[in-house]
């Protein structure tokens, strides 16, 4: 027969290694270090918002994609938008600037949008409208106006800056984290505040949902559909829903590619007025 090892006990009594108080207490070990361990590496409600703010925006130094967009009002009219945006990230890590240029229909084909992402100040944005020769700058305050007309706002387009709110972590799984999130500066948007549903795994926002100053759910984004692209976890079909108007837009992604070697200098407003090649395809 196997002869046991005796250890102290912390009273001071002896506990034999092999016997049943022994594997107990391994246990018990075992099971306060996972805990240990767990609470370790737990994210806060700030690092959550940061890592998603990451997967959505930043993913490799540049990007481009081809975006068909549906819009669908509660009648079932539709209305159909065809553009291209392109992504730069500064050398600073945090500052970025986009480009969109619309191919189609007729009457927004060539209008362009660009927007300057300030981390630390406010964005700027532009609208050039060929019909009218005109370049439009867009006030801080229009940033959460319809993007061309859909259930998107400007603000969608480069993302709303991550200091902006305040953000709690209300609940946690093993698929998501869910977040609510209020305005700092209330007075500067239309909701009182939102609710976020995030990917544990890719830390892709997947559901974000508005509720107006009454506290009622009235606007809805969702990634409906995501797919590796170069490695990179990414929306490629994306819905915003108007709840009080019953209108809904869809934008479809397609020909996303990263690192295609963007330099800073088209994102400017001599672009507007006349698209880079790799704007225009």
């Amino acid at each position: 027969m196997r002869k046991m090892k005796s250890v102290s006990s912390p009273r001071g009594g002896e506990v034999r290694v092999g016997s049943p108080l022994s594997a107990v207490c391994l246990c018990v070990i075992l099971m306060l270090t996972s805990f240990v361990m767990a609470r370790d590496v737990a994210l806060t409600a700030g690092e959550v918002v940061e890592k998603a703010n990451q997967a959505a925006y930043y993913a490799a130094k540049d990007g481009l994609a081809d975006v068909a967009m549906t819009i669908t009002d509660a009648s079932g009219n539709v209305r159909k938008r065809e553009f291209r945006v392109l992504r730069f990230t500064m050398p600073n890590g945090k500052d970025q600037k986009f480009y969109v240029y619309f191919t189609s229909p007729a009457d927004v084909r060539r209008m362009a949008y660009l927007v300057w992402k300030n981390v630390d100040t406010d964005d700027d944005r532009w609208l050039w409208l060929p019909a009218l020769s005109l370049v439009k700058r867009i006030a801080p305050g229009d940033k959460r106006s319809s993007f061309v007309g859909s259930d998107f706002v400007y603000e969608d387009v480069s993302g709303r800056g991550i200091n902006e709110d305040k953000h709690e972590l209300i609940e946690q799984t093993e698929e998501s984290y869910v977040l609510k999130s209020t305005p700092r500066n209330e007075a500067a948007v239309e909701f009182s505040y939102y609710s976020i549903v995030i990917d544990a795994k890719t830390f892709l926002p997947r559901k974000a949902e508005y509720y107006d100053k009454n506290g009622k759910l009235y606007r809805r984004v969702e990634a409906k559909k995501v797919d590796i692209i170069e490695g990179h976890p990414t929306v490629t079909e994306s819905v915003a829903s108007d709840l009080k108007s019953g209108s809904k837009t869809v934008n479809k992604f397609k020909n996303i590619k990263y690192d295609v070697g963007l330099t800073e200098r088209i994102f400017s407003e001599r672009f507007l007025r006349r698209p880079p090649r790799e704007a225009a395809r």
